[in-house]
């Protein structure tokens, strides 16, 4: 692999790496994009792999059969080297989620879409099977789950590995492996006896039971299985196959490699044509008489549409880790969210927001879209394609010269590369001759107070590199921060292993560096706007235990005391950090995912905590918390619900409650109950501004909880418009135009 092309960025043949997405069998998957700004999926072949003797020709073989294929359900391939020092494939890129990512992220899917999951990747194997060819390695990292259903990846790689090679029957049963584990978060191990299909839906269990056989012979093929699976005929899924959580999560991906709209949401694909005499036997499905196979329908569909009832992993519904299983009020998916109160108490009636379309301070259009948006109460800071404008606040002119200061990725729900304190803006960003750059303006002029250029690979030296992926920028006092995660791009990985997350330090009025540190205990970075504590949360895929930690900034970054924080897997983003500061507290969710914890920031002691319940009895999981700008109000989203408590003691003192439905359908949800990364909550002095699933913002009274405005933008684009708070207007760009609105609407 070249990590050193002309323009700083690592590279593999003709493509710019982007960011590691996973690994598959012997194999890591990227997303990249060529010089001419196209996206595609890199999956790059391990060293061993490629020094196995015949490999290569196995390899040339294999993506020869794999360029002749088309189906809804299989990446296309677009290109390949098999002689290269580091053979490669590159397949038509498309926005999604691994399934494993989204499983261990959200939970187990639901049976709909269980038996989306099972029906796609039998067409995607059906069609390779016919083509004389094999994937060898179908897994919940080779999955990828896509708005039209899911996609088998990575073909031609793991396919052409293996001694004896793989067969269609081994395909079947790792399709069988796959949605098991979607449906219990569970993958079966060779040496642990037989795997238990108990988790599965009524409708499924038997078919996928039967993919699991000993025997090869005996389980089906990939056209029997679709057979089984439309001869049930069930009612067809309306709307989108997967949860919301997932679908935002999706959203965040294609964003951050650049504004690839994760829409889309067409009918399925037909299923192949299968020859006839293929149908599906007896003793491969077990599904007994005629009479069998209409009771497993009927009682398939009585699950699959009166609500998600399926277990989550610890045999409660909405178990850790799955912010789409519950159904009142963090996940929702019926019509109408019930309302979340601390346990201790009733608590205030809740507020269902209701109020007029804002009105508009001003707006205007530029020629480029904005990719990242800062304000202060004087000047709006815009980043484009081509440079950054500096805008006054009061009027929406110009006022600098632009700079021809750019960001790639921008803004996105998994990266928020600008920032803004004591009258100076700060911005990771490139020029034409200079990529990977940490930017101070002054604010008062729109002139460069200096710039640092910021090392793309990790110094540490060894033979694998890593290169530093720069999720956002924060201020504290005299230091800016930059957090990300360190992307390997050789050597060897494991799906089960944590992700490796950085902080480095800079001096503000400089750009010097200070202090750097990195490890798999440093997932989201939370920097308070004072003091020298800093926040690091971390977890492991699977639902292991996550751990709250703070960092000494005092200290160039040394460990402090850490919190244990079970089934926090949502931890496992390395992102924007999902939790908050507030009055010398650090708060964050722990517990099963349903309590908000205040600590003391310098001591990690338990100063308070609050449990939230359902009133409906249903489990909650509360969302990322933020809070005032003056520390004394925490704000909490639960689903549908926005609950304002006293930082002091937790009291509660208003909930706000969202009312109608998402823009996908189900119940409409605050942005920030998702847990995703990103600012989807901001305030002002007396203002609370969040944006819901309906891709509507909210303007909050923070003294009563009733909505001032709403603002919503029918035209804006699939991943939703960009803003920010400067003083007392937030700023809205959607498409080309830039909108000003006073935080009470006048």
């Amino acid at each position: 692999m070249d990590h050193s092309g002309a323009d700083g960025a690592h590279r593999i043949g003709p493509y710019v790496l982007l960011g590691r997405q996973s690994t598959v069998g012997g194999g890591e998957v990227f997303a990249a994009r060529t010089d001419e700004e196209l996206l595609v999926t890199i999956t790059v072949v391990g060293p061993e792999l490629a020094a196995d003797p015949g490999f290569r020709d196995r390899f040339r073989a294999a993506v020869e059969a794999a360029r002749t294929l088309s189906g809804a359900f299989l990446a296309p391939v677009v290109d390949a080297d098999a002689d290269a020092p580091v053979p490669w494939l590159a397949t038509e890129f498309t926005a999604g989620l691994p399934l494993r990512q989204a499983v261990d992220r959200h939970g187990p899917l639901s049976e709909p879409a269980l038996r989306v999951l099972a029906d796609g990747l039998a067409r995607a194997l059906a069609a390779l099977h016919a083509a004389g060819t094999v994937h060898g390695e179908v897994s919940p990292d080779s999955v990828l789950l896509t708005m039209d259903g899911p996609r088998i990846t990575a073909l031609g790689i793991v396919g052409a590995t293996g001694s004896p090679a793989p067969s269609p029957t081994d395909d079947m049963f790792d399709l069988g492996l796959t949605v098991l584990f979607a449906a219990s978060t569970v993958l079966f191990a060779a040496s642990g006896g037989e795997p238990d299909t108990g988790a599965l839906p009524v409708s499924l269990r038997e078919v996928i039971g039967g993919c699991l056989y000993p025997e090869p012979p005996d389980r089906p093929t990939a056209e029997q299985l679709v057979d089984y699976l439309g001869r049930q005929d069930l009612p067809a899924l309306g709307g989108s196959w997967l949860p919301p959580a997932v679908t935002a999560d999706m959203a965040a991906a294609a964003a951050a490699v650049g504004s690839v709209s994760a829409g889309g949401r067409g009918p399925l694909p037909p299923p192949p044509v299968i020859a006839a005499g293929t149908g599906v036997s007896r003793r491969k499905l077990i599904i007994g008489l005629a009479g069998g196979a209409a009771v497993l329908g009927g009682a398939a569909a009585a699950l699959a549409f009166a609500g998600d009832s399926s277990p989550a992993p610890d045999g409660r519904a909405g178990g850790p880790g799955s912010t789409a299983r519950p159904t009142s009020p963090s996940g929702v998916r019926s019509t109408s969210a019930s309302s979340a109160s601390p346990s201790s108490t009733d608590g205030p009636e809740s507020i269902v927001l209701a109020g007029p379309d804002a009105a508009k301070a001003w707006s205007g259009a530029g020629k480029h879209a904005p990719k990242c948006l800062e304000a202060s109460d004087k000047v709006v800071m815009v980043v484009t394609d081509t440079g950054t404008s500096f805008l006054d606040a009061a009027t929406g002119k110009s006022v600098f010269p632009q700079l021809n200061t750019t960001s790639f990725l921008g803004t996105t729900s998994g990266t928020y590369p600008t920032a803004y304190a004591d009258g100076v803006f700060y911005l990771l960003c490139d020029t034409p001759s200079q990529p990977g750059l940490l930017a101070a303006f002054d604010a008062a002029s729109g002139k460069v107070k200096w710039a640092t250029k910021m090392a793309d690979v990790d110094p540490g030296g060894g033979t694998h590199a890593a290169s530093y992926l720069s999720h956002y920028v924060a201020v504290a006092g005299n230091t800016v921060y930059v957090c990300g995660q360190l992307s390997q791009t050789s050597g060897s990985f494991s799906p089960e292993s944590p992700t490796t997350g950085y902080i480095r330090a800079f001096n503000a009025a400089t750009g010097k560096g200070l202090w750097r540190v990195k490890g798999t205990d440093i997932n989201n970075v939370l920097v308070p706007p004072s003091g020298s504590h800093l926040l690091a949360t971390s977890a492991v895929p699977g639902k292991k235990p996550g751990r709250v930690q703070m960092i000494d900034a005092g200290r160039k970054g040394a460990r402090g005391w850490k919190v244990s924080v079970p089934h926090a897997g949502y931890y496992f983003t390395t992102g924007w950090p999902l939790t908050c500061y507030a009055a010398g507290l650090f708060l964050f969710a722990g517990g099963n995912g349903d309590t908000l914890f205040a600590v003391d920031a310098a001591t990690g002691s338990e100063k308070w905590h609050q449990r939230f319940d359902a009133k409906s009895g249903d489990q909650v999981q509360i969302g990322a918390p933020f809070s005032s700008l003056d520390g004394a109000t925490v704000y909490v989203p639960v689903g549908s619900d926005l609950a304002a408590l006293a930082a002091a003691d937790g009291t509660i003192q208003w909930v706000a409650k969202l009312d109608g439905a998402s823009d996908m359908g189900g119940s409409n949800m605050f942005m920030a109950a998702l847990r995703t990364s990103g600012k989807s909550a901001q305030c002002s002095a007396d203002t609370v501004f969040a944006t819901d699933s309906a891709k509507t913002l909210w303007a909050i009274d923070a003294a009563t909880g009733r909505a001032r405005w709403k603002y919503s933008d029918p035209g804006q684009p699939d991943v939703g418009f960009l803003w920010t708070v400067g003083g007392d207007h937030v700023f809205i760009a959607s498409h080309l135009t830039v909108t000003a609105i006073a935080a009470h609407g006048r």
